[in-house]
């Protein structure tokens, strides 16, 4: 394995506050009302967080995100495994058959990106690592970037038949995040 790729020399980044996106988002998608208005907060509160943070900031929380990918793939990996299944076969098609069908927010050139990064975390190597090598990130890739952990994450709550699997399974993962339980 390249030392780039290797997940223990890759930044962990600000996985805090990457998860808390992703519950966000999870939440707007299944438990929010969209009449109440609920959607349009979520919205202000993502800008209030865009424009408080600085580009170090930014860079955190993209790997953060990155971060967030491994584990979820590392988890399904390992899922799979168990039930002798392949989870770059069971995980990539699906990925990459949703991130088309979103042509607004996911650019076209962006999905093989995207699909790349996922295929290398769950073959065990840092997505954060593995992107580096082709240069910097770029603003189109954000949002495929985000469409992608949360669609990773929405795919593990399929499976557990839980929406609230996936953040939970992380929080917990996190220092100081055991869950209760409630």
């Amino acid at each position: 394995m390249s030392k780039a790729c290797d997940p223990s020399g890759a930044p962990v980044g600000d996985v805090g506050t990457a998860l808390l996106m992703v519950d966000a988002r999870i939440k707007q998608i299944h438990e929010l009302d969209p009449a109440d208005g609920d959607a349009a907060e979520y919205r202000e509160l993502d800008g209030l967080f865009a424009a408080s943070t600085d580009a170090d900031g930014l860079q955190d929380l993209v790997d953060g995100t990155c971060t967030l990918i491994y584990m979820f793939m590392q988890w399904l990996r390992a899922t799979h495994e168990e039930g002798g299944k392949d989870v770059i076969e069971y995980v990539v098609p699906t990925l990459v058959t949703t991130l088309r069908q979103m042509p607004k927010s996911v650019r076209p050139h962006t999905i093989p990106t995207m699909t790349a990064l996922v295929i290398a975390a769950g073959t065990g190597l840092s997505p954060n690592g593995w992107r580096s090598q082709y240069g910097d990130w770029t603003l189109e890739e954000m949002n495929a970037l985000e469409a992608t952990v949360f669609l990773v994450a929405e795919h593990i709550n399929r499976m557990a038949d839980d929406h609230g699997f996936a953040v939970r399974l992380i929080a917990d993962a996190l220092p100081g995040g055991e869950h209760d339980g409630d």
